[in-house]
């Protein structure tokens, strides 16, 4: 665990869970596991504060649990969950694009908050749609409930871990914690409901007239409801899942930008073919024919068979060996090698990395190494065509930012230099955990730029957010236009130049976040692929 990495775990902590949470939370991945007692002590927090934060931290699958043999519990952090809350915006604009609102709002509200049950989730995000619907509109449960089964159906979604039924004694004293248990064959089946009913609006007050006070009827309605036949069922995002379906992604738009939109449009049908069949972790997808290929191809697709065998010979004959072929049943069987390509994504991420800040000639160097593996610096002045002083300087400022490497071949056994080789490499994984760990400490430094725009320019929104509230409230008791405009007035000119200067700059961070993350997806993906072969 590198400081980076830790830095970023804290900011992201505090910034959603706020400054106790992000105590506790940063001590466990700096720590370790660690029992309560422990926690409390070195944090010098209240026990009541401490489980308070685990609570949280365990709700959201960012901390687990474990009973040791000698009777106690540890609590463990999950640096690599508390990280993927950076890629919480991704997760729901992908549910967006492909469950329309309905998913959005799902996967944001299982997101917000850790696990829900189904019942809760499909109220909740039938409430929200209709809040945006024109007056008189409202949204049945009965859709939001189709679209969190498709949800489900696509494994976007899945069961979380239940406490199993007690076999024992019910007199029995209870364990110290449950140990949660996940059948597989249930992970992904989602509880006939027969939910009827329609989303609610909200009201500013009560019209019913009732001079009640609110707790107490509060109170009445809480103990009038009847638990919900899916209880005790909750649900969670499977996040590698999306993580699938970003790397699918980016392996059809590779596929397009080297190709044509035919041949992505193939590769595409494969993964989609193959993506709940084939684990996320898995070095190639499931073999498919080429008859299963063409049937499964989109309607609008209007290619022959012939055509089809023609793309898939020269995807499977391509250098980077995206597409390769595994027998010739069924009209040839093609997998999808999910190594190669995610090998050859992240061999691209860093030359562009490696041309950006050391220029086209030192790409063409590196290029190069990558292609013969090991090379003489007289070699690479030769391959490279480049000037012996220009290569030899290049070579020695990659060699020190640790992006080449050099091995040492000796001829004899005393390391004389005038009787040694000395060979340039290029070590991949090395240099892909390198520029992942300044991607964290980049991610990190947005991060704490955002705070300090919102930080220094806090009294300026805070009286944005007031007149914003003055019109909203004047306009829906019909104020006239020129009362409106007087209440816009009591933001100057220059106040309102300074708003638009920070709005622009908080979305310029915002997208810089998101473009780092995407980079940091790839190298990400690429190391534990390569981690799990080695």
């Amino acid at each position: 665990m590198t400081q980076a990495e830790i830095k970023l775990c804290s900011l992201l902590l505090q910034e959603h869970f706020g400054e106790i949470v992000d105590k506790i939370g940063t001590h466990l991945i700096q720590a370790g596991s660690q029992p309560l007692r422990m926690i409390t002590h070195d944090t010098g927090m209240s026990p009541d504060q401490v489980k308070k934060a685990l609570c949280v931290l365990i709700q959201h699958n960012l901390v687990t649990y474990q009973l040791q043999k000698r009777g106690f519990v540890e609590y463990e952090a999950q640096c690599d969950r508390v990280l993927r809350i950076l890629r919480y915006p991704r997760y729901i604009y992908t549910a967006k694009t492909l469950y329309s609102d309905t998913g959005e709002l799902i996967v944001e509200e299982l997101l917000l908050n850790g696990k829900m049950a189904m019942s809760a989730v499909v109220q909740k995000v039938a409430d929200r749609l209709t809040e945006t619907m024109e007056d008189g509109k409202t949204m049945d449960y009965s859709e939001v409930s189709n679209t969190f089964v498709r949800l489900a159906d696509t494994h976007f979604i899945q069961r979380c871990p239940l406490v199993p039924e007690a076999s024992g004694p019910s007199d029995a004293p209870p364990p110290p914690a449950p140990t949660l248990v996940v059948n597989e064959m249930e992970m992904y089946m989602v509880p006939k409901l027969n939910l009827v009913g329609k989303g609610k609006r909200r009201h500013s007050c009560d019209d019913d007239g009732n001079d009640e006070p609110k707790t107490k009827k509060q109170k009445q309605d809480t103990d009038s409801k009847e638990p919900q036949p899916d209880d005790g069922i909750y649900w969670h995002v499977n996040i590698d899942r999306f993580h699938q379906h970003f790397r699918d992604q980016a392996i059809v738009s590779a596929v397009a930008n080297r190709m044509d939109q035919t041949s992505s449009e193939i590769v595409r049908t494969m993964l989609r073919m193959s993506e709940v069949t084939t684990s996320s972790s898995a070095p190639s997808t499931q073999p498919l024919s080429s008859n299963e290929i063409f049937r499964s191809l989109p309607t609008g697709y209007n290619i022959s068979k012939q055509v089809l065998d023609q793309y898939l010979t020269l995807l499977a004959d391509d250098p980077l060996e995206f597409v390769g072929k595994h027998g010739e049943s069924g009209g040839g069987m093609f997998v999808i090698n999910l190594y190669k390509a995610l090998t050859s994504l992240a061999t691209a991420t860093l030359e562009s990395v490696v041309q950006e800040r050391f220029g086209s000639r030192c790409a063409r160097i590196f290029r190069l190494l990558l292609q013969k593996k090991h090379l003489e610096q007289k070699q690479v002045e030769d391959f490279a065509m480049i000037p012996a002083k220009e290569a030899k300087d290049m070579l020695y400022k990659m060699l020190s930012e640790n992006i080449v490497s050099l091995q040492e071949i000796p001829k004899t056994p005393d390391h004389a230099p005038s009787r040694t080789f000395y060979l340039y490499t290029v070590k991949t994984l090395a240099f892909a955990r390198m520029l992942l760990h300044r991607c964290y400490k980049s991610v990190a430094n947005l991060i704490e730029r955002r705070q300090y725009e919102t930080k220094e320019n806090k009294r300026l929104l805070e009286k944005s957010q007031r007149v914003e509230a003055i019109l909203a409230s004047m306009q829906a008791t019909g104020a006239e236009e020129a009362q409106l405009q007087e209440i816009e007035e009591m933001i100057t000119a220059p106040e309102r130049q300074q708003l638009e200067s920070l709005k622009r700059n908080v979305n310029k961070i915002d997208a810089s976040e998101n473009q780092v993350d995407e980079t940091i997806f790839i190298l990400e993906s690429y190391i534990d692929s390569t981690v799990k072969r080695i």
